[in-house]
């Protein structure tokens, strides 16, 4: 899943290797922390969020065979 979310990124902002993914794993969750450079937080939210909403519907259609429920993170 790391992956997947690097390769959705890395494309869409100006310094990809700044890119990094950190992973939280709980009993029934697992939550992505994916950090970018704050240059490009504008960039990877897009226009009202449109951007990071496409890449976590991705991502949760990517880990629906999972047991856990995932959550998708953005920071700076």
């Amino acid at each position: 899943m790391k992956e997947l979310i690097v390769s959705i990124v890395k494309p869409l902002v100006d310094f990809p290797e700044e890119v990094q993914v950190t992973t939280f794993e709980e009993e029934n969750r697992v939550t992505y922390q994916l950090s970018v450079n704050k240059n490009d937080m504008g960039k990877v939210i897009g226009k009202q969020g449109r951007v990071a909403k496409a890449i976590r519907t991705v991502v949760y259609a990517a880990g629906s065979s999972q047991q856990k429920k995932i959550y998708l993170e953005i920071s700076e």
